[in-house]
């Protein structure tokens, strides 16, 4: 069994919807700190807000990285890791460049991967890479694990929530059976009650990705999209 504080530490609440505002992040914050999850994952431009809205308690900041669709130039990604970074970021989620990925340029996916992660590590900071697999087939799902470890990064993930597919437990399976501990494993995308989350946790992921935290934790059944 699961309490409701051990499943939260497991959390990256996400506060990524486009339509946003600072008043949303205050009102997201508040509840990061009064459930105790892991992080609150902004966009690029909330970093520094979340950081003095969450100062002084246990919730750190992590934040997306082109996103939803992975498609900045490497340059730029290295750019936007240093900058996030310097806002205060903990943690970063990027997301791979799907589109050279599936005309099977791994050396571009890799040397991408590697830029965000050279910035990152050298900071200390962990780097989550999104996969978003309801693009890929499942062999596709396997290969992504596989070069995302030859990067250097630390975590893979489903899905930026934006996309197809979201979390589902046959990937989770196959990313936990390719990697095989060598890296850690985030669900995310499409979560929406308490059973799903424990779900993915008993499964075997580290972490999770949720942006309706309270109604998940508190036993309900989210009606967003997110």
């Amino acid at each position: 069994m699961y309490t409701k504080a051990q499943v939260a530490k497991t959390i990256d609440h996400a506060v990524l919807k486009p339509e946003f505002t600072d008043e949303d992040l205050v009102k997201n914050a508040e509840m990061c700190k009064e459930y105790g999850v892991f992080s609150m994952c902004v966009r690029p431009c909330d970093i520094k807000r979340a950081k003095e809205l969450l100062e002084n308690s246990d919730v750190k900041v992590s934040c997306v990285l082109s996103f939803p669709h992975g498609a900045d130039a490497i340059v730029v990604k290295a750019f936007q890791a240093k900058q996030a970074i310097e806002d205060g970021a903990d943690e970063i989620d990027m997301v791979m460049n799907i589109g050279k990925f599936l005309e099977g340029d791994y050396h571009y996916v890799v040397e991408d991967i590697e830029a965000v992660v050279k910035v990152a590590h050298a900071k200390g900071i962990l780097v989550k890479v999104i996969q978003e697999s309801g693009f890929l087939a499942m062999e596709q799902i396997e290969k992504a694990c596989e070069l995302s470890f030859m990067a250097g990064a630390d975590f893979v993930k489903t899905s930026t929530g934006f996309g197809p597919g979201g979390a589902k437990h046959e990937y989770i399976d196959l990313m936990i059976k390719t990697l095989e501990g060598k890296m850690k494993v985030k669900a995310s995308g499409g979560i929406r009650t308490w059973d799903d989350a424990v779900a993915f946790l008993k499964q075997g992921a580290d972490r999770l990705g949720i942006g309706s935290t309270e109604v998940v934790l508190n036993g309900g059944k989210a009606e967003a999209d997110y």
